[in-house]
């Protein structure tokens, strides 16, 4: 199977992802600034999952780009991540409704955490089927970034419990690691001539 289907699929559902959380970011009853106010934890919210679709929407264009071939893993890896991701909405919600409240906060990171859980099984079953040659598999190197993601969220869950302002400082530490551009697979390409 091509790989064309599954990277419309998913850029499809990722879209779909963006639409329902800016749709659940509610008009304000009034017309002055003070009626924003409660909005903005829901906004600061929303931002922070655009951000974080958009990292996802990125390094998931990326990691195909370097693969060849689709097999029914792949498929079944891929649903995975965008089933994670789909949860993405409501966690958001939400903890943007409740003011980051604990339990809202620490469902979004188990969301997240599960969502990155779901990208590494997705690379490792590119990766199974493109073989130990793969350009992925060349590209991702160590993957410091893919190891420290899920320990930080991890840790950001537990701090829920006491520090609930840590957990959502670290949510963003992780974002802004991710935002920066990892250029690790476009390099590989260019070794193994695109």
């Amino acid at each position: 199977m091509g790989k064309g289907r599954l990277e419309a699929f998913s850029d499809g559902v990722i879209a779909i992802i963006i639409t329902i959380m800016v749709l659940e970011m509610k008009v304000p009853h009034g017309d002055s600034i003070a009626a924003l106010g409660p909005l903005v934890p829901v906004f600061l919210s929303y931002v922070l999952s655009f951000v974080y679709v958009g990292i996802y929407w990125n390094n998931h264009h990326h990691m195909l780009h370097a693969s060849t071939r689709v097999s029914g893993a792949v498929l079944w890896s891929n649903l995975h991540l965008l089933f994670w991701l789909s949860l993405l909405p409501f966690a958001t919600g939400w903890m943007g409704e409740n003011h980051f409240g604990q339990l809202p906060s620490a469902i979004y990171g188990v969301v997240l955490l599960m969502a990155a859980i779901a990208y590494w099984i997705l690379q490792q079953a590119i990766i199974a089927t493109e073989g130990p040659e793969s350009v992925l598999r060349s590209a991702i190197g160590i993957d410091w970034k893919g190891k420290l993601s899920p320990l930080l969220y991890l840790v950001a869950i537990v701090s829920t419990l006491w520090i609930p302002w840590l957990a959502q400082a670290l949510y963003v530490l992780v974002a802004l690691i991710w935002l920066v551009p990892d250029r690790r697979i476009e390099h590989a390409l260019k070794r193994h001539g695109d």
